[in-house]
């Protein structure tokens, strides 16, 4: 698989390298401290993909601020979503809260759709979303993050935690699968 995985690498596209990543996690992090500084938010880390970016984000964010995490997925190490899996809930309550939830890229928009609901329903007074990515696809539900970092074509797309078929989450920039 390993040999298999650095074809992938090799021969993808690169659609934003590292430094223009890096840049739109600044404005990211602007963006969300002139909004949520001062609203005491809790920081919903929607994983495995939310990852890269919340370890980026947080140390940029000069608020005081917590931290917990979801795992819901509609991929599960494959190309194409399927029903959502909820694996974990987050701990903290939400109850009276502002949440901004955190991932990595935003597609059809039904795994977002539905932490959003779920916040909702937990009881938070406001729930925000920020994404890495937005990709220009059709949506399944009528969806805009609060706070967007770039703006891709329709492709499939891997790095700074998102996952061709589980790895090159760890990708230096971000890159589209040849093919696909």
């Amino acid at each position: 698989m390993s040999h298999a995985m650095e074809e992938v690498f090799a021969t993808a596209e690169c659609l934003c390298p590292k430094v223009e990543v890096e840049q739109a996690i600044d404005g990211l992090a602007d963006a969300i401290e002139k909004r949520l500084a001062g609203c005491n938010p809790l920081v919903l880390c929607v994983l495995t993909g939310g990852i890269a970016l919340v370890g980026q984000l947080l140390p940029r964010l000069c608020f005081p601020l917590q931290l917990d995490y979801l795992h819901a997925t509609r991929y599960n190490n494959q190309t194409h979503g399927k029903e959502l899996a909820w694996i974990a809930h987050p701990t903290t309550p939400l109850v009276g809260r502002t949440v901004l939830v955190v991932d990595d890229i935003l597609d059809e928009g039904l795994t977002m759709a539905a932490i959003i609901e779920y916040c909702r329903k937990a009881g938070a007074r406001e729930v925000f979303t920020a994404v890495l990515v937005r990709k220009d696809c059709p949506r399944q539900v009528e969806l805009c993050p609060d706070f967007v970092g770039l703006e891709i074509p329709n492709r499939y797309v891997f790095g700074y935690g998102m996952d061709y078929r589980g790895y090159w989450r760890n990708a230096p920039g971000i890159y589209a699968v040849r093919g696909l």
